[in-house]
């Protein structure tokens, strides 16, 4: 695994170009966010009514054809989920620690039709090099879309937030089979009554740090929206330490959704993770 040393503004940049030789340092590129939607705060789909889906003709490899607004899906090169490997992982003394500031509590706990999602009020951010970004929603997938050297996981959340540019960073927390975890259980008995009267929908921002492990270490890198319209320049931090879910809470995920609903790993082309 490579060593690099990232100087002042260069610690915010994703690498998007490798070494040549083994000697030769790879060149750092700024990083281009995306911006978030103005449609919706939901930040995971795409700005069209087009129908989309994981099976079928609406899987992911159909998603590019679907409509003209999600080409990128099937031409981006800096696409996400990815597989994050020794091979492509650059190690540097700098990488800036995530700051959290979680106050907010769930406003809304629901079935979307593509994934579980929890809606939050906006009192939640994250601080990242000077720049805060405030906690939008945030969804989970399974299996996991992310893989860690070729591993996939049963379950993956994603905290989507956005700056006040509208610039998207999205943390990823990984889980791994183990015992049954409460918080989820909590989100997956409420979509499970979402539709049944005088049934409110609650987590507090104490449950919603449990779904964070303590320690905060993670890999970055430059991808995109993993739903269309899977724009690019999306700021990603996959979080290096698991939590539990149960066999069960799994089989709920996917009886909820009626399927499974991860997206494959993309090609990483020239990109790098950092750690």
């Amino acid at each position: 695994m490579k060593k690099v040393l990232l100087f002042g503004a260069l610690v915010s940049s994703i690498l998007l170009s490798a070494s040549s030789t083994a000697t030769t340092l790879p060149k750092v590129t700024p990083l281009h966010y995306a911006t978030t939607p103005t449609h919706t705060t939901n930040t995971s789909h795409p700005t069209t009514d087009t129908q989309w889906g994981y099976t079928g003709h609406q899987a992911p490899q159909y998603w590019g054809r679907l409509h003209s607004d999600f080409g990128l899906c099937s031409q981006g090169v800096n696409q996400s989920p990815i597989d994050i490997t020794p091979e492509v992982t650059v190690t540097t003394t700098n990488l800036a620690p995530l700051q959290f500031d979680y106050h907010a509590n769930a406003s809304r706990i629901y079935n979307t039709g593509h994934m579980i999602q929890v809606d939050v009020d906006s009192r939640s951010t994250i601080t990242l090099e000077g720049t805060t970004f405030t906690l939008k929603q945030f969804h989970f997938h399974t299996p996991s879309e992310n893989h860690i050297n070729a591993k996939s996981f049963p379950l993956e959340a994603h905290f989507v937030h956005a700056s006040p540019k509208g610039k998207l960073a999205v943390v990823s927390v990984l889980f791994k089979l183990g015992a049954t975890n409460r918080v989820l259980q909590k989100i997956l008995d409420a979509v499970a009554q979402e539709n049944q009267p005088h049934t409110p929908s609650t987590l507090s921002s104490g449950q919603i740090d449990l779904l964070l492990p303590t320690r905060k270490a993670y890999y970055a890198f430059n991808g995109s929206l993993t739903t269309p319209p899977c724009t690019e320049g999306v700021r990603w931090m996959v979080l290096k330490d698991y939590l539990p879910i149960s066999k069960a809470q799994v089989g709920q995920f996917v009886k909820l959704l009626k399927h499974t609903n991860n997206r494959p790993t993309q090609p990483l082309n020239a990109r790098q993770v950092l750690e």
